[in-house]
Parts: structure tokens; sequence; C-alpha cells
């Protein structure tokens, strides 16, 4: 599984980088991102499905890797 931010979605809650800080920061802007390298490590952490469901916005999604 893929993680990924919809940069022009996200309104800068910080509810992943707060649930799932070992995946997520936010940049200098206040947008969340996901840290270099944890991209395709979903099933390593299990608290990034609990930061997809605490998105305010939706912004964060797990998507399968075909």
């Amino acid at each position: 599984m893929r993680i990924e931010v919809d940069r022009e979605r996200c309104v800068g809650a910080g509810m992943c980088a707060l649930t799932a800080p070992e995946v997520f920061t936010q940049d200098d802007d206040g947008f969340s991102e996901v840290l270099a390298g944890r991209e395709s490590a979903a099933g390593q952490y299990p608290m990034v499905k609990e930061a997809v469901r605490a998105c305010p916005v939706s912004a964060v999604a797990l998507l399968d890797e075909d």
C-alpha cells in the first residue's frame, strides 16, 4: 500500500502528523506530507490507517500499488 497526501485538499490540520509522526510531518507552510522513504511503508506502521481516518478533509489515502 502506498501512502499519499493530496496537497490540493490538505488544510494543514495536522491530525496525520499527530497520529503517526513516524510517517507524516508538516512542511514549512503547515501542510502535511509523507516523510521521505515512508511512502510504501504503510504495513510497517499500524497507526497509518488511523491517520487516514483522522484526516478531517480526507486528504490522506492508502492506495494499492500495482
